[in-house]
């Protein structure tokens, strides 16, 4: 079992994230450009996603690490086993000024670990971490950045300029796990 504290952030790591950040914040529309915008989604689709989450998204319950209320959002997540993984991601003209900016719910998480995370195939309790170890963070690439969904077509005409194709959205994809915070989640079978 990799250890479950955070990886913290090598300057070097920063400046490789505001470089692709600065590359990719052309690319992307003017709807998802900040935080604000992002939680306006998530927010909009959340009623939906708790009656049925489609394929490949779902909702996680975290409990917020300063009121102890529950505290739910909207996250593409892929689950293999009785592993899940999922990322939080930074957008890139967030990315290019604070690229070290972590979400209420990955803070949330880092205080308690201990999550609920509803899939298309059930409700499952969890215990949530960052991923560190090398061998397991590629396996997490792989499986995030590979799996493309019908909804995935949705995400990136919201995030990017033009016509979405599987291929856009696996480089999509592999910007947010490169420039993101990949977490895995092990779920009780």
């Amino acid at each position: 079992m990799q250890d479950s504290a955070p990886a913290e952030p090598t300057s070097e790591r920063l400046r490789k994230i505001r470089i692709a950040a600065t590359a990719e914040a052309e690319k992307h529309t003017r709807l998802v450009r900040t935080e604000r915008a992002g939680r306006i989604v998530s927010a909009a689709m959340l009623p939906w996603f708790r009656v049925r989450a489609p394929e490949g998204y779902g909702v996680i319950t975290t409990t917020g690490r300063m009121t102890g209320k529950k505290r739910q959002k909207c996250v593409r997540v892929i689950r293999r086993d009785n592993r899940a993984y999922l990322v939080q991601l930074v957008p890139p003209h967030l990315a290019i000024t604070r690229p070290a900016a972590a979400s209420a719910w990955l803070l949330n998480i880092r205080a308690d670990p201990h999550v609920r995370i509803r899939l298309p195939d059930g409700t499952f309790d969890g215990i949530a971490r960052e991923i560190t170890d090398p061998t397991e963070r590629a396996i997490a690439r792989t499986i995030l950045c590979e799996t493309v969904t019908p909804m995935d077509y949705g995400e990136c005409t919201l995030h990017l300029r033009g016509r979405p194709s599987r291929a856009k959205i696996q480089e999509l994809h592999r910007y947010w796990f490169d420039t993101g915070t990949p977490l895995a989640i092990e779920v009780a079978p």
